[in-house]
């Protein structure tokens, strides 16, 4: 790596870390590229080197964060295809901790949410792919729309990690809260809840039409 490249990588990192601790001291909305520069300790013509605004700094923080996870991710992808493992939901967990700025800024839906968007959009057409790929591999075919259940299960996880990592320390370990996941995935909430045997008829609890 040339001189020159290391100075644009380190430059990127400081902008990366300045614009992440500014979104959370005083919201995303009230950060300016100023504000940035000056945190950073660089000069405003640096930072529009190499960003044109503070809204493609952060789309390239969101970015970057999913390219690492994904990197993370993808030996785990055959054995998740064929089983539930869980194995994916502890590698993004302990990701969220080694990131946890920059997935708490994501998450609170700095940004106007299109980071979140685009995190949640990502996550959900993995978990899509996997859930095809299992149902081929089983030779079984989905009883709902897959769509449906790949943003059912991302949801739940972006709604638990948020809790989790807005606590400091997190209340959780990264495998104990992977381990209730999968057992809310594998067994139901109504198993989840305490109850026993089989659920009621679900007509049971629709209220009747008038």
């Amino acid at each position: 790596m040339s001189t020159e490249d290391r100075r644009s990588r380190r430059s990127r990192r400081l902008l990366r870390d300045a614009l992440v601790s500014l979104a959370l001291e005083r919201g995303y909305s009230n950060v300016t590229v100023e504000d940035i520069t000056e945190r950073a300790d660089l000069g405003r013509a640096t930072f529009y080197k190499h960003y044109a605004d503070k809204d493609a700094l952060l789309s390239r923080v969101t970015s970057d964060l999913l390219e690492e996870l994904h990197a993370r991710l993808l030996p785990l992808v055959p054995t998740s295809s064929v089983g539930f493992t869980g194995k994916p939901v502890l590698e993004l967990f302990r990701h969220a901790l080694d990131e946890r700025d920059v997935y708490r800024v994501i998450l609170r839906g700095e940004g106007d949410g299109r980071a979140l968007r685009e995190f949640t959009d990502a996550r959900t057409a993995a978990a899509a792919h996997i859930f095809r790929a299992r149902a081929e591999h089983h030779g079984v075919s989905p009883r709902i729309d897959v769509e449906v259940l790949a943003r059912a299960w991302v949801g739940e996880q972006i709604a638990v990690m948020r809790w989790w990592l807005e606590t400091d320390p997190p209340q959780l370990s990264p495998e104990e809260v992977t381990g209730m996941l999968l057992d809310l995935s594998l067994r139901g909430r109504y198993w989840a809840n305490g109850f026993d045997g089989a659920p009621p008829d679900r007509d049971e609890g629709i209220p009747a039409e008038d």
